[in-house]
């Protein structure tokens, strides 16, 4: 199934969006804990495609990302973790996928693959590592519409946020503002309510969440609402 047009979130323009990864749900269960993450407030739901060789972890493909597609309307936020990524964003596309982000570190043929991505249907994204300079985002600003910067190794759910991450994410915000990008800034790794509101500050729109939502005593709710405190419509 094609993604076909994008589902907006229902928050107003210039509201933080908080995306859930479903690296960290139970996978036994996986259209509830997505139709829970959606019921509890989250804007997209972010999954998470490792293919064992560009990360040290191999998780899911195109069939996963359509059985999401089935348990919710909510943009679904695609991030490839993989060798080679333009040879797969059709099938990822055509499975549902609203946004595709390639790592910058991943492929010589980014502009290709943005490009490709679009033609699709989809919205482009490029991804950076933590050991990756932001400026090498510079010359993409203008051919994505996100911008990920990892602020754990990748490769695995629960790792803690890493030090020092809050100031490339305000570096990557003021390129962006140079630029005249209206791309999000997206931040995935080791995200709760501990730092979320200093990631906000430092510029990012929105904020992946994985254990802080799925593994909250108080379930996917409470999660959402303590990453960001205005997100859960639900108790």
């Amino acid at each position: 199934m094609r993604s076909g047009g994008f589902p907006q979130s229902g928050r107003m323009p210039g509201t933080p969006l908080v995306a859930p990864s479903i690296l960290s749900c139970d996978f036994a269960k996986l259209g509830e804990e997505v139709a829970a993450a959606d019921a509890a407030g989250a804007d997209w739901i972010h999954l998470d495609v490792m293919d064992g060789r560009f990360v040290p972890n191999l998780t899911m493909g195109p069939a996963v990302v359509e059985a999401v597609r089935r348990s919710t309307s909510l943009p679904l936020d695609v991030h490839l973790m993989i060798e080679e990524p333009e040879a797969y964003l059709a099938p990822f596309v055509d499975a549902g996928a609203n946004f595709v982000t390639v790592h910058a570190e991943a492929s010589a043929k980014l502009p290709d693959a943005f490009a490709r991505i679009r033609d699709l249907g989809a919205r482009p994204g490029v991804a950076i590592n933590p050991n990756t300079a932001v400026r090498a985002v510079e010359p993409w600003t203008g051919l994505v519409d996100l911008v990920v910067l990892m602020s754990v190794h990748p490769g695995f759910g629960g790792q803690a946020y890493i030090e020092g991450s809050t100031e490339r994410v305000r570096e990557l915000r003021a390129l962006l503002d140079r630029a005249g990008s209206g791309a999000h800034l997206e931040v995935d790794g080791g995200v709760d309510g501990s730092n979320a509101g200093e990631i906000l500050a430092a510029g990012a729109s929105v904020l992946v969440a994985g254990s802080a939502v799925y593994g909250h005593p108080d379930g996917p709710a409470a999660g959402i609402r303590r990453v960001r405190p205005d997100a859960a419509t639900a108790p």
